[in-house]
């Protein structure tokens, strides 16, 4: 692996196209180029959207730690050119635009600029750094146009019925990725649907747009993209001909990414796009398929600002670690099991920094420690952090390693404060968290226990009470109780009920509210 870090013993990658895992050798380690498909901007981004959205963001982040932060370049595309955009543009505005007082285009860019802006807000919170490049498919109308004219003098594409097609029989490499072959593609096709096309499996790459739909003037009559070639002309117009790697969620497979092919290829004469394709699994929502018919449709919005997902809300670095607990390539089941867990761990991971890192520096000094510990040479957890995400991006091994490191902290088997450290560079590396997150951190406010300890006391008098049949004095007892519970709560501290699992006696944890 050239020109990686000195010492690595290199970057693994399963590659969608060929089915295996395989060392990762860049085009240009002085350039290494990715490209992500990202949203379609109609409607906030979902539970599922999150996750591409964070997974590459872990290996644009490892990347750059490998090859270093300037010779990464990460484009993650924006889709403002889309039937159902038009459709969410009509249904929020169509009283204005029958009215006469908004055009379906001021409608559309409304909706565009409200869903793009709610996206960057949403994957901010989680932890995701902006890409290098975040094109926008309106931007590229005319580079699309001149690909779709090389597409139909090279005989790859034809006009029918007023649309471009590609014709997929053209390349006889066409279902490489998905390895599907062109018979089961007319097997599984209804013909009579597109009657017009040469071969069912054939592809829009340009349509006719009405009066009121928006559209283009191109050689074609007034029209606009389809949704394939969108990613081709914008991935070549910032990473060229052929990239490094290609990633997306599995759904995008096919058609979408082995339409992106078939075009790019054979406008640009290459046997390739992309030489690595990686691609996440499917996210279901409390063990079944999200969909808003299911009533479980979970938006990252939602998640991080209304208490509709078990009752609270849940900060984006709780979020963010939920998703890295599973393999990004394995499905994941999103609950409120899995999202307490996440928080009960992080919550833990950051008192143990907060007592052993922490504790003796103000605030301020934060951003500068977790930078420090983060790009530190001498952690050595952190490098072997490193070599465990290289493998294929091991998430899960990782947070095994995370999960030893605190035991080893809670036991004073190492020192912990060099552990903590270690911990919070790795977190940090990975995107967990940050200085803002540090600094809602918070050690035992003073006074802290004896109020929990005085409440202790009054649990125990108001079962004294019950066991005593004074049932006005436990009333008053329990709602002391209370009381304590609210005031501390107020004050940003959640106090948490349970029992030693060896001696049954009441006990009480606390957290910061988060």
């Amino acid at each position: 692996m050239s020109d990686a870090k000195p010492g690595f013993k290199g970057l693994r990658l399963y590659n969608t196209l060929t089915r295996a895992k395989q060392d990762f050798v860049p085009i240009d380690p002085a350039n290494v180029r990715m490209y992500v498909c990202g949203p379609t901007v109609y409607d906030f981004a979902h539970i599922g959207n999150a996750r591409p959205a964070i997974v590459f963001d872990v290996l644009y982040r490892l990347l750059r730690h490998l090859y270093g932060a300037d010779r990464v370049t990460y484009v993650r595309n924006i889709t403002d050119v889309d039937d159902k955009i038009n459709a969410r543009a009509l249904r929020d505005f169509g009283p204005e635009i029958e009215a006469g007082r908004m055009s379906l285009n001021d409608a559309i860019a409304r909706v565009t600029e409200k869903t793009a802006d709610q996206y960057h807000s949403d994957v901010s919170a989680l932890g995701c750094l902006p890409p290098t490049h975040e094109p926008r498919a309106t931007e590229h109308i005319e580079g699309m146009i001149v690909m779709i004219g090389t597409l139909i003098e090279r005989g790859h594409a034809y006009e029918a019925a007023g649309e471009v097609l590609f014709d997929v029989a053209s390349m006889p490499a066409y279902g490489g990725l998905s390895k599907r072959n062109l018979d089961e593609q007319i097997a599984g096709a209804r013909v009579a649907v597109d009657s017009h096309k040469k071969n069912p499996g054939d592809f829009v790459l340009w349509k006719q747009s009405s009066a009121e739909e928006p559209g283009w003037g191109s050689p074609w009559g007034r029209g606009r993209p389809g949704w394939h070639i969108e990613c081709s002309v914008m991935s070549e117009h910032h990473l060229g001909k052929v990239f490094d790697i290609h990633g997306g969620g599995l759904d995008l497979i096919f058609p979408h990414h082995e339409n992106e092919i078939a075009q790019s290829c054979c406008a640009h004469g290459t046997d390739k796009m992309a030489n690595y394709w990686l691609h996440n699994g499917f996210v279901q929502v409390e063990g079944r398929k999200m969909s808003k018919s299911e009533g479980n449709f979970v938006t990252i919005h939602d998640l991080l600002h209304t208490d509709t997902f078990g009752g609270r809300k849940w900060p984006g670095e709780v979020l963010r670690l939920a998703m890295l607990m599973t393999h990004y390539r394995e499905p994941i089941d999103f609950s409120v099991k899995r999202l307490e867990e996440a928080n009960a761990n992080l919550t833990n991971w950051l008192r143990q920094i907060d007592e052993h890192v922490l504790s003796r520096n103000s605030p301020t000094a934060y951003s500068a420690i977790l930078d420090a510990a983060q790009n530190n040479d001498q952690n050595d957890n952190l490098a072997i952090s490193v070599e465990v995400l290289s493998d294929d991006l091991a998430m899960p091994n990782v947070i095994a390693q995370l999960h030893g490191m605190s035991t080893d902290i809670s036991l004073g088997v190492r020192s912990p404060r060099s552990l903590a450290w270690d911990m919070m560079g790795i977190l940090g590396f990975l995107g967990i968290i940050d200085a803002e997150v540090l600094r809602r951190q918070k050690v035992e406010p003073e006074g802290l226990s004896q109020r929990i300890a005085e409440r202790l006391a009054i649990q125990d008098a108001a079962d004294a009470a019950k066991a005593a049949g004074d049932k006005d004095l436990m009333k008053q007892k329990f709602a002391e109780a209370d009381r304590i519970r609210a005031d501390l709560a107020a004050e940003g501290i959640l106090l948490k009920d349970g029992k030693d699992p060896q001696t049954g006696q009441r006990v009480t944890t606390w957290e910061v509210k988060r």
